[in-house]
């Protein structure tokens, strides 16, 4: 099938002609199609090499010694039939993980061959960055890819037009309402489909979403597959079953001790290891009092969010009739989907070249709790963003953090069209990604 454009695609393009580059690291889960973008940029070069450690694993031998960059390039040349010339050749190293001297070998190509286009990308790569005393910090640029965000899907389903108005409406400005209903038609099939590209290739081929679930189940068997390919020694079975948990706690505090039957250490373990190779992303309190967020999170009331919708509603075995056909948002909500599918938007809209996870607010007093979804910073000002059905009134949590933290304004999305409320403003769903776009306060 033809490649479907990412939004990652213009920022490897500006990867290639910038003067100061850098060796690029692109980082991120198994299969959220970091090969393919690469291998679409090849395209732009008169000449592309893929070193794939895995399949050509002969060629590890030529990262022993002393990491000669341009010895190594001459026998590659030779191997490969193909010339490496400065500024017109791309090398590839693919599944560099396999291959740990290589990823110390990004260094030396920045400080010896600078001219040339050297990328990089592999699967559990956090695993073997983790075991390297160093690879190179300041020498390497890395990038991060996560699955098809909203936008993307809705490029992929030849709705770029579309897209267009949503990113000039707002508050102020609400979407035409027939475009509202056709944004929020094309959500509910994102949210069952998910981002994850082979899904979503499959569903443009055969536009059935029995084929999308059978296609969210052999992937969920890879992702288990690979657990006992994981470097700790921690069973596979307890990586499954802690994975598991993880979607059944969604959207509360995850409580280590109902997670498996075995020390809270082991779980902690096999929740890190999830994390690092991309399945799951930490959402983290934060006390809010000032940025950074992170100066005041606390982890032990931590929030786990699964990378993708469409293995989410997999895993929990949602009824897609009732979520298809209603517009109650509570279906639509069922399960925790909404408010994955926005802290996953917020996380792919983010910049690549970071990886940040997001933050909550919760007050735990006795007779006075509350909790706001997701908090986001921007020009040194924190916004707090609910996930929401109801009117104004039924938003004690936001309009108490706003009281507390003497906030301008904060944020709810749900179904509803662009709107406001008094200080709330209103984004629907599908465009919380493109918040900063709709809105040039934040």
């Amino acid at each position: 099938m033809a490649y479907i454009k990412r939004n990652i695609d213009k920022v490897l393009l500006s990867w290639k002609i910038d003067l100061d580059r850098k060796p690029l690291l692109i980082r991120g889960a198994r299969q959220v199609g970091k090969s393919s973008s690469i291998e679409q940029l090849g395209t732009t070069f008169e000449h592309f090499i893929t070193v794939n450690f895995e399949k050509n694993k002969n060629l590890r031998n030529l990262f022993d010694g002393d990491l000669d960059v341009k010895e190594i390039c001459l026998k590659l040349s030779i191997q490969f039939k193909t010339p490496i010339v400065p500024e017109k050749t791309l090398i590839f190293f693919d599944e560099i993980q396999s291959c740990p001297n290589a990823i110390m070998s990004l260094r030396y190509f920045y400080e010896n061959y600078p001219e040339l286009h050297v990328i990089a990308a592999g699967s559990l790569l956090e695993f073997a960055l983790e075991e390297l005393p160093t690879f190179g910090v300041g020498r390497i640029d890395a990038l991060f890819m996560y699955p098809f965000s909203f936008q993307e899907f809705m490029f992929a389903c030849g709705e770029e037009l579309l897209w267009n108005e949503v990113t000039i409406s707002s508050p102020e400005k609400p979407l035409f309402p027939v475009f509202h209903e056709k944004c929020l038609d094309l959500l509910k099939k994102y949210l069952i489909i998910g981002g994850m590209p082979s899904v979503v290739s499959n569903f443009m081929k055969y536009n059935d979403i029995l084929q999308v679930q059978r296609a969210l189940d052999r992937l969920i068997l890879s992702f288990q597959n690979d657990f006992a390919k994981y470097k700790k020694k921690l069973p596979a079975l307890l990586l499954r079953e802690v994975f598991e948990a993880i979607v059944k706690q969604a959207g509360g505090k995850f409580i280590y001790s109902k997670a498996a039957e075995t020390s809270q250490y082991n779980i902690k373990q096999a929740v890190n290891m999830l994390i690092m190779a991309g399945l799951v992303i930490p959402v983290v309190s934060s006390s809010a009092n000032g940025v950074p967020l992170g100066a005041e999170a606390n982890h032990k009331n931590t929030k786990m969010l699964l990378l993708d919708t469409g293995i989410f509603q997999r895993m929990l075995n949602l009824d897609l009739s009732d979520f298809l056909f209603s517009n109650d948002f509570e279906i639509i909500n069922k399960g925790f989907i909404a408010e994955l599918f926005v802290g996953l938007e917020l996380i792919k809209n983010a910049s690549p070249y970071t990886s940040e996870n997001p933050y909550y607010w919760t007050r735990e007093k006795e007779k006075s709790q509350a909790e706001v979804d997701y908090l986001i910073q921007s020009k040194g000002k924190i916004i707090p963003i609910e996930v929401k059905s109801g009117k104004s009134g039924k938003m004690q949590s936001m309009y108490l953090f706003l009281a507390e933290k003497q906030s301008e304004y904060g944020i709810r999305t749900s179904l509803e069209n662009f709107t406001k409320y008094d200080n709330i403003q209103v984004y629907p769903l599908y465009s919380i990604g493109n918040i900063k776009a709709n809105n040039p306060k934040i």
